[in-house]
């Protein structure tokens, strides 16, 4: 084992418990994302396309043009592949409002996708406690775990987003991959 990883897997073992617990808690969401994500508990997989939308549009509302406009320039160089000046919009998005849980959670997915899994972590961190029902993010810790070979803790946060949001693209599938490796492991 590498030292990156070591050391990554140190960073994951303090922080899961963290990590699982503030999918759990509860949220001060609005009345509006209270009544989206009953909806999407008993959607069908094309409603829940059309209510997971409607839930990322209420999610990127920070409530400041000059802020929601830090949030697309973000998202923009996320596209196109410019993960430092994502990091960088990302990041005035967090110095402008700590509290805004869309800023943590772009520049989480911006550190993903450098390859810098433990900034990523603190991050996601961040977006959960902010915002315990954010399945993007339980996602995204899924995915960290996954590619730090801790498929138990992977699918543990795979589930979690699950009972959020029961039809998150490609989470079902990441879900069967693993309980079959897991179940051809105890053989």
């Amino acid at each position: 084992m590498g030292v990156r990883a070591a050391i990554l897997n140190r960073i994951v073992a303090a922080l899961v418990p963290l990590f699982l617990t503030c999918g759990l808690a509860a949220a001060g969401d609005s009345a509006r994302l209270d009544d989206l994500f009953t909806r999407l508990q008993t959607a069908t997989p094309a409603e829940a396309a059309r209510i997971e939308s409607e839930i990322w549009i209420e999610w990127s509302k920070s409530g400041s043009p000059a802020i929601d406009l830090l949030l697309q320039r973000g998202r923009d160089a996320l596209e196109l592949g410019d993960t430092g000046q994502a990091i960088a919009h990302f990041t005035a998005v967090i110095d402008h409002d700590p509290d805004f849980a869309e800023g943590w959670n772009g520049r989480a997915t911006a550190y993903f996708q450098a390859g810098e899994f433990g900034p990523s972590l603190a991050d996601i961190a961040h977006v959960l406690t902010l915002n315990p029902r954010h399945f993007g993010a339980l996602a995204g810790l899924g995915a960290i775990f996954e590619d730090s070979d801790r498929p138990d803790k992977a699918l543990a946060a795979y589930r979690a987003a699950l009972a959020i949001h029961p039809h998150l693209e490609g989470i079902p599938e990441a879900v069967e991959r693993l309980e079959t490796e897991a179940e051809g492991q105890e053989l």
